[in-house]
């Protein structure tokens, strides 16, 4: 045999050698611990620099025959940041498909539109998240002219310092790692809310000489009152052309924040309590927003229907009933509130 066959066979082997070395470590995991390991892939990280921390926190046999799998495969350049669960358990293919596909360590948690601050924190409370107690410490209390504007001192949100996030916690679903806080997720909502209230938006609110603030309170109450966006819109021309007359909204969930309560009717001594909150008592808007309204609110209140309502009701199904006169409300009263 000549000496070139003889190479060519000593690199035959080698060549054969090395892939079955590789397809081992590729199939086989690095060990049996099922214990599972948050390894995080942050944004601008390399293939190779990824390769090299798996194979230093033990998750990895071989950095080298990983980073060679990721690009045999394509996959190098579509790794995804993120937090993610991992285990030595799992082998070369596993832990790739994991990180390139974006499976991540993330949990969702939705605040719900019309969700006021005493629901976000329960929310949070029994996710297991925080406490009550730390949420109003972040978001202020509801009800309370107390807030520090500390957490929020690089937004501009056009709210008064003293009072809470209350209608600026922007309801939507979030993804959350697991070393997320209760003010990682009220920033993340904050945020959300500054980039939804756009420069178009501001600029139509400033023709109407509104301010920001009372637009969301606005939709925070119209949130509460109405579900399909022509009712909301409906609801809004009511509410502002009762303000501009000097008539008081007498809306019903603004005595239910007042009291902080949650139940289908409002009585006469609700009615009563001494809040400015409370639209019953006080005229024009309340003091602040009584829930965190959604899109929809918020473009009902910036744009209120062309109509002649002054009057509105709900009836048992939840279906609002609009009339223009007194006489024309209480006959809707004896028909569907009967």
């Amino acid at each position: 045999m000549s000496n070139i066959n003889k190479i060519l066979s000593l690199i035959g082997i080698i060549v054969v050698f090395i892939l079955c070395y590789g397809y081992k470590i590729i199939q086989e995991p690095l060990g049996n611990s099922i214990e599972l390991k948050i390894f995080t892939v942050e944004t601008g990280e390399t293939a190779k620099m990824i390769a090299n921390n798996l194979e230093e926190e033990q998750i990895i046999k071989d950095s080298s025959i990983f980073l060679l799998y990721l690009y045999i495969t394509n996959n190098s350049k579509r790794i995804q940041a993120g937090e993610y669960l991992l285990s030595p358990q799992m082998n070369t293919i596993d832990i790739a498909r994991i990180i390139t596909k974006g499976e991540t360590n993330e949990e969702k948690i939705t605040i719900l539109e019309g969700w006021n601050i005493d629901d976000i924190a329960n929310c949070l409370e029994k996710k297991g998240i925080s406490t009550k107690e730390e949420v109003y410490a972040l978001t202020g209390y509801p009800r309370e002219i107390n807030y520090n504007d500390e957490l929020i001192k690089d937004f501009d949100l056009d709210k008064p310092d003293n009072l809470s996030l209350e209608g600026y916690i922007f309801p939507d679903t979030y993804n959350i790692n697991s070393g997320d806080t209760a003010e990682t997720i009220i920033l993340k909502a904050v945020s959300n809310w500054n980039r939804k209230i756009t420069d178009e938006l501001k600029e139509e609110i400033e023709n109407q000489n509104k301010t920001i603030f009372e637009i969301i309170t606005m939709a925070s109450i119209i949130e509460k009152e109405a579900k399909t966006l022509e009712d909301k819109k409906n609801v809004s021309s009511v509410f502002w052309k009762r303000i501009e007359a000097g008539i008081g909204l007498q809306s019903c969930p603004t005595v239910l924040y007042s009291i902080g309560e949650e139940k289908t009717q409002v009585s006469t001594e609700d009615t009563q309590v001494d809040s400015p909150y409370n639209t019953y008592k006080y005229k024009g808007l309340p003091l602040g927003p009584i829930s965190n309204p959604g899109m929809d609110s918020i473009i009902a209140a910036i744009y209120p229907s062309e109509n002649n309502y002054w009057y509105f009701l709900s009836d048992t199904d939840g279906n609002l009933h609009f009339s223009r006169t007194l006489e024309e409300h209480n006959q809707n009263k004896y028909i569907y509130l009967k």
